[in-house]
């Protein structure tokens, strides 16, 4: 177990959640720190990208949280023949009626498995950007709405690349939150063999959240106070990488700081908590901001773990607001308040 799984098994869940992170445990053993991280990501609206090699349990993750939510579910193959047509839709001509009618593409679902992403073309991959950002398609100057809420959860392997087209910058920046599954401890595995031994653990889940309790929680994810020592905070992480020029071709864009609030108010949520501390910043920061720093050619080679690792030395060289931002945020829950 690493250390981010060490320090999330410690952090306090709210009742309202629990029984959701416990049922997918048993499908997902041994990666608490991974289920919280896509939790996070769901109260705060956003898309995943999961990592790793194949057999860690990345497609699995997906399937096991559709069926833990009364959400509608659909997984997309990514190949290199995929058609954008075949994710966002196509009007087809109807001969009864003598008009072209719109069919829906796969895109149209609630919560969306892209399963090897990366295997299929630009041109493809380029049809979810419209729909990870705006939560609509737009097909021959007509915009269709996708249903709410909306979620994308890809996969891919960093260690395969032949036959694959790596996500441009600006396809990784629509994801919230870039994970990595890791393998699990040996206690877990254990745990996994005799589970798995008696049948399939996915068979015996069950909804534990419905649509609108999922928008009710967004919501309240979205209301989270913050109070300004935080908004320093996260201010002070993001603007450090746009000075270190020796290492970043390009720093942190404002995007990234507005998404390492939003994924901070929906880790207090989750925690169930009254307001966002840096805790909650430095719980999702890694997650967050990794895949949107600009390494140069020099650092390349070392790919998402010199990513990580420069967020990760920025929280511990950066200072951490004092207790003041205790009151700013309690001040801010108060009608009236900051």
């Amino acid at each position: 177990m690493d250390t981010h799984d060490t320090q999330t098994l410690s952090v306090q869940i709210s009742e309202d959640f629990r029984p959701l992170v416990q049922q997918l445990e048993q499908v997902i053993m041994g990666k608490q720190a991974v289920i919280l991280d896509l939790l996070t990501a769901l109260l705060a609206g956003g898309h995943v990208l999961l990592e790793d090699v194949p057999g860690t349990g990345k497609t699995s993750l997906a399937k096991a949280l559709a069926q833990s939510l009364e959400l509608s579910f659909q997984r997309i193959q990514f190949t290199p023949d995929l058609l954008p047509s075949e994710i966002s839709g196509i009007n087809v001509f109807n001969q009864k009626s003598g008009e072209f009618v719109f069919r829906q593409g796969a895109v149209f679902s609630q919560i969306v498995l892209a399963d090897e992403i990366n295997r299929a073309t630009p041109r493809t991959q380029s049809s979810l950007l419209e729909a990870m950002e705006e939560h609509q398609v737009s097909v021959d100057g007509q915009t269709y709405p996708l249903p709410d809420p909306f979620m994308v959860i890809a996969t891919q392997n960093p260690v395969e690349t032949l036959g694959t087209f790596p996500l441009p910058e600006a396809q990784l920046d629509r994801f919230l939150m870039r994970l990595s599954m890791g393998y699990p401890d040996r206690a877990a595995e254990t745990r996994m063999l005799e589970s798995y031994g008696n049948g399939q653990p996915q068979q015996n889940l069950r909804p534990c959240l419905s649509a609108s309790q999922v928008l009710d929680w967004q919501s309240k994810a979205a209301a989270m106070p913050v109070g300004q020592a935080v908004r320093d905070y996260i201010l002070d992480l993001v603007r450090q990488t746009r000075e270190d020029e020796d290492r970043l071709l390009l720093g942190l864009s404002p995007r990234a700081a507005l998404a390492l609030q939003r994924a901070a108010k929906a880790r207090a949520c989750l925690c169930g908590q009254a307001f966002v501390t840096p805790d909650h910043v430095q719980a999702v920061a890694v997650q967050v901001l990794s895949h949107r720093l600009l390494l140069r050619q020099h650092q390349l080679n070392a790919g998402p773990a010199s990513q990580r690792q420069r967020i990760e030395e920025l929280l511990t060289a950066t200072q951490v607001p004092t207790e003041a931002y205790k009151q700013q945020a309690a001040a801010a829950a108060i009608p009236g308040g900051i």
